[in-house]
Parts: structure tokens; C-alpha cells; sequence
């Protein structure tokens, strides 16, 4: 049946609406007091905002925009998280810088169009997998709409439980992954076309036209494949689990007519290796602190416990009872097609056990194998509707209407529970958008305006500044993911940001027994939680002393040498602040530029004779 592509828009918009969910609550509750800002849907969207403000400003790929440091001849910069992945960001900083927008309205935008391509993929492969626009379009919202559920996370922890709601649709944090999973689910329609339609259309009178249309088809789905490589490791990753177990799966059971497509497979993987050189050189190319944040863990322990995997062994039920009935044959195109999407979430997470290597594991759970998971459940139940006489009669159109509709309601369910965990941080984010453009002004008549340093007090403006503001910050909460610092130097500009505050030895003795920040800007993102890695090891008595002993120490030695490294161009404070620049004014003199926003904007000088 031909598919009606009207269907899979209405799809489409659905998860565009529920992308843009947290930005409607936002206009809702500034009304005309909106600054512009967006609403970030993750705390970490903020230094992914902060690269592509860089970017449209025509900075180097390999830049900093938390210390102002870019890579030039006379400093080259290693390569970071964010320069490696630079597809995504570029996809959206190009059309900004063309048509004069900036980080926040590409933020916004990237979101809805990601949920509308990202569903829209879906559609289409289970329109070609079943001849059904009812299914396709219920399939395409569910695979979404559930996928938080399908982590074990999001709104259901609260709705069933005494639980925290968060994330808020994980997979479409801006841009990564979500400016990924078109690409992904593209390819695996593709794929689709290609091994499992081709093959038919191979025995057919225009073999050459079908050929020639297969490689095309191919060499698309390679382009897509290149595309979540340097947008995000955990799709591209995902994606090549997809390909190593669907390969395993055509060698294994050689359906008919495997060899007549040998061509095709050679382009794939021959396309997809070289994609993988540059990036191979990429990453070899590192900053040592990329690897301190990313968590590499040495393990080869299985892990067969995440909710991926439990639905994902809930298919493999399902095919086993479909081929035990005599619905379908193991050997049948379709039907391997679908194991080997059904046998990602093992592979992803347990990959560990041939490379030795694991790699923050929660994120598979999160953004990408509950994805694939819902996606081969629904899959699975394709080749059932495949296989029958007629794919929608009215009954089935019921069902999968009733599926539609169920998906959408749980969307609202998640957005309702899960956006309000960020509520009060967005509306105070716009407020300090103010501070942001103001900044922005004065840096119009500085000649290096990428290396003034902004202290902001308010750790959320300090994270959030460089989205809009082209200056570096003393220090912000993401400073460390990029590459402008060594791990020694970032600690050391926290101690400076303590020592600005107020913040003495017992301070920080206390900050380190109560807040996570403390514990991350000091001790590195894997000993706040258990949650990221599984050689996970609480901070003890030992080291909080140490790290105050190191602390005290820093305080007793600041010199004036210590305050102009680097050197303060610019002292925001919120005016309820209590406002103790005592140790800010020890070093420095200064002057108000502006109030704005229920914030004062300092000029700082270093004083005369220090």
C-alpha cells in the first residue's frame, strides 16, 4: 500500500510540539517580559548553546568560549568533545550566521526540527515495513513518547513512585543527540530499502535501474552514518552495533539472494571505515581532561540489567513465538532485520566484555538504546501486521488510533512532570539574558573581546553567559568539558571564584559535604554519583581534607600575580546578593557600567600599584 505521507506529519508536528513544550511554558510565564531567551530542556544544553554561539561569531572549530582560548598557529588547542562532534553544531550555527540569528533561536529551532525529521524517519520505516500509515504514524509517536519510560526514567518515577521526574524526553537534548537521530533512523530506513525491499525488486526485469538505485540508496545511508559520527558518539556507536549485528545476521542465515547484494554491502562498510579514519584521528588527538570527564571505566563485566534489555528480550520472545506459530521464517529478510535491531541494546551495553572498555553507560540507557528498544518492539509487531491479509482494516486502524492517541496523551504526561524541574531555572536564565546583551555591547569597542573574563557571582548566569556574551568567564560549571584548560588550571579558577565569594577553608569543607558542584569542579564528574560509571567511589574524610589543606594554602599565598591570571574585566553581581566584593576590590577598582536586570555590571581595573 502506498503510504500517505500525511499521516506521518501529523507525527511529525506532535513531537515538534512536545520539542517545544519547555519554550511555550517559558513565553507563557515571561509574557512580555520574555528577554529572548531559550528554555533549556538539560542543565547541559547551556555550554552545547555556548559552542555554537562561537561558531556563529566565526570562531575556529577548536575553540573555548568558557576561557576565550581558540586555536591559532602560535596556540594550537587539543581536540575536544565538542570539535570532534562538530556536525551537529555546525548544522545549526551555518543558517544562523547566514540568516543573522543567534545561539538561543538556534537552540529553539534545532529542537522542533529534530523531533519533526526524528519522527518523520521512524514513520517511514515502519511504512515500509508494514504498507500501514495507521501503524506508521502510532508507531513514530510511541517510539518518542515512551522513550523516556523505556529508560526507566522521566515522569513515571514521580507519577508511580516517590521519584525525582527528570529528564524531560532525554533524546532530544539540543543538539546532542537530537540533531543525531534523524540521521539515525534515516539510515536504518535506508538500510531497509536496501537489504530487505532491494532483494525482491533484484528479481525483477529492471535489475540494472534497481541497482544503480540500491548503491544511491547505499551510499545515502552512509552519508547518514557519517553524519551521527561527528554529531554524537553514543548514537554513532549505536548505529554501528546495528550494522555489526545485521551483518552477523545475513552471514549467519545467507537468505536468498544474498550474494546479488554483495556490492551494495562492500560500499557500506567500505564507506562507513572511511568515515571512521578522520575521526579516529580526531579523537587521537584528545585533551587529557576529555578523557577525565568522559569516565572511561576497564571492565569486561557483563551488564544485563537495563530496561533497554529488558524490553529488547521481550522481542526476542515475540520473534521466537512468531517463528514457533510458522508466522515467518528466521531466514526471512524482514525478520533478520529485526533481530539484529533487537540485539543492539545487548551489544551496546555489553560490548565492554570483547573491548574492555565502557563508557558512562547511562547514556545508551537514556538517549539512544530505549530508543531502539521501543522502536524493535514495534518492529517486531510489524512483521505480524506484514504477514497479514489486510494491514488496515478497521479494527486495526482502531488499535493503532487508540496507540496514537495513548502516545500523545503519556507525551503531555512527560512534559507536564519533567518541565517543571526547570521551570524556576529558565525564567531566571531570561533574566540574566539582559546581563548577556549588555555585555554583548561593551564588547563592540574592545579589541579582544574573547579573552576579557567576566566574574558573574550567580553560578547559573556565569554557566549561561557565553551563549549570548562573546567574553570568557572566570569559571562556570561547564568551563571543564572543553579543552581551553588543563584539569589543574580549572580547579585553580574555582578556588579563585571561592576566594572572589567569600568562601574560606570551612567554607569549602562544607560546600564539599552538601554540593555537587563543589564535588565536581573539584573532584571531576564521577564522584558525585553513582550513576555515570560503575567504579564509582564516594569521596572520603582523606580527601575533603586534602582539597581544604590545598585550598587554605592557595588563600595564603594570592597575590596580585594570582589575581591577573587571568585578569577581571568585569564584575557582575546580583544587587540581592549582600554584595561582598571585599576580596574582589583587594586587587581590583571598580566602576559601575550598568544596572540591569536586578544585576550591577562592574568595569574592574587592577589597582594601581599591585
Amino acid at each position: 500500500m502506498r503510504l500517505r505521507w500525511s499521516f506521518g506529519i501529523v507525527a511529525a508536528i506532535f513531537l515538534a510540539v512536545f520539542c517545544l513544550y519547555p519554550q511555550a511554558k517559558m513565553w507563557y510565564a515571561r509574557g512580555g517580559e520574555w528577554n529572548g531567551h531559550y528554555a533549556y530542556n538539560d542543565i547541559d544544553e547551556v555550554a552545547y548553546a555556548a559552542y555554537v554561539r562561537a561558531l556563529i561569531d566565526g570562531r575556529p572549530r577548536k575553540n573555548d568560549p568558557y576561557t576565550g582560548r581558540d586555536h591559532t598557529a602560535e596556540t594550537p588547542q587539543p581536540e575536544s568533545l565538542f570539535s570532534i562532534q562538530f556536525a551537529a553544531p555546525y548544522t545549526l550555527a551555518i543558517p544562523a550566521r547566514i540568516f543573522g540569528f543567534g545561539a538561543p533561536w538556534a537552540m529553539i529551532l534545532s529542537g522542533a526540527v529534530a523531533g519533526f525529521l526524528s519522527a518523520f524517519a521512524v514513520f517511514w520505516l515502519l511504512g515500509r515495513m508494514t504498507g500501514s500509515s495507521w501503524f506508521a504514524m502510532a508507531g513514530a509517536l510511541a517510539t518518542f513518547c515512551f522513550g523516556s519510560l523505556a529508560a526507566g526514567e522521566g515522569a513515571i518515577l514521580e507519577v508511580l513512585f516517590d521519584g525525582f521526574s527528570y529528564p524531560y524526553f532525554p533524546g532530544f537534548r539540543r543538539y546532542i543527540p537530537a540533531m543525531a537521530f534523524p540521521a539515525f533512523f534515516a539510515m536504518l530506513a535506508l538500510l531497509w530499502k536496501v537489504f530487505v525491499e532491494g532483494a525482491k525488486e533484484e528479481t525483477q526485469d529492471d535489475r540494472r535501474a534497481g541497482g544503480n538505485r540500491n548503491l544511491i540508496l547505499t551510499a545515502l545511508a552512509v552519508l547518514a552514518f557519517g553524519y551521527a559520527v561527528f554529531s554524537y558518539f553514543y548514537v554513532w556507536t549505536t548505529a554501528a552495533a546495528f550494522l555489526a549485528a545485521m551483518a552477523a545476521a545475513w552471514l549467519a542465515e545467507r537468505p536468498e539472494g544474498w550474494r546479488s547484494q554483495i556490492r551494495e554491502a562492500l560500499v557500506l562498510a567500505g564507506g562507513c571505515g572511511l568515515v571512521l579514519v578522520p575521526y579516529a584521528y580526531l579523537l587521537a588527538q584528545r585533551a587529557t581532561t576529555m578523557d577525565h570527564v568522559q569516565l572511561l571505566v576497564h571492565t569486561r563485566l557483563p551488564d544485563l540489567f537495563r530496561f533497554p534489555e529488558y524490553i529488547a528480550f521481550g522481542v526476542l520472545l515475540i520473534l521466537i513465538a512468531g517463528m514457533a506459530a510458522g508466522k515467518f521464517r528466521l531466514g526471512d529478510r524482514d525478520v533478520l532485520f529485526v533481530f539484529a535491531l533487537t540485539l543492539v541494546p545487548f551489544i551496546v551495553f555489553n560490548q565492554q566484555i570483547v573491548t574492555g572498555r565502557a563508557l558512562q553507560p547511562i547514556h545508551y540507557q537514556v538517549f539512544i538504546g530505549n530508543y531502539v528498544a521501543v522502536l524493535a518492539l514495534l518492529a517486531a509487531i510489524g512483521l505480524f501486521i506484514r504477514r497479514a491479509k489486510s494491514v488496515e482494516t478497521a479494527r486495526l486502524k482502531a488499535v493503532w488510533a487508540g496507540l496514537a492517541v495513548a502516545s500523545i496523551a503519556w507525551g503531555f504526561v512527560e512534559c507536564h512532570y519533567t518541565v517543571r524541574v526547570l521551570d524556576w531555572a529558565n525564567e531566571h536564565r531570561d533574566k540574566g539574558l539582559a546581563v548577556a546583551k549588555r555585555l554583548e555591547e561593551f564588547a563592540k569597542a574592545s579589541p579582544d573581546k574573547h579573552r576579557e573574563t567576566v566574574l558573574a557571582f550567580d553560578g547559573i548566569l556565569a554557566d549561561d553567559l557565553p551563549t549570548v556574551a562573546p567574553q570568557n568567564v572566570l569559571w562556570a560549571r561547564h568551563q571543564h568539558v572543553f579543552a581551553g584548560l588543563s584539569w589543574q588550571e580549572s580547579k585553580e579558577r574555582y578556588y579563585q571564584y571561592l576566594y572572589y565569594n567569600g568562601v574560606d577553608a570551612e567554607g569549602l569543607d562544607d560546600l564539599l559535604r552538601r554540593d555537587f558542584v563543589s564535588i565536581i569542579a573539584l573532584f571531576g564528574w564521577g564522584r558525585h554519583t553513582d550513576r555515570l560509571n560503575s567504579e564509582y567511589k564516594p569521596i572520603t574524610e582523606g580527601e575533603v581534607a586534602e582539597e581544604v589543606r590545598l585550598y587554605r594554602e592557595y588563600i595564603e599565598r594570592f597575590d596580585a600575580r594570582t589575581a591577573g591570571e587571568p585578569k577581571i574585566s568585569y564584575v557582575v553581581i546580583a544587587d540581592d546578593d549582600g554584595n561582598d566584593l571585599t576580596n574582589v576590590t583587594r586587587w581590583y577598582d571598580l566602576s559601575e557600567a550598568d544596572r540591569v536586570a536586578g544585576y550591577t555590571i562592574y568595569r574592574a581595573t587592577p589597582r594601581a600599584g599591585q
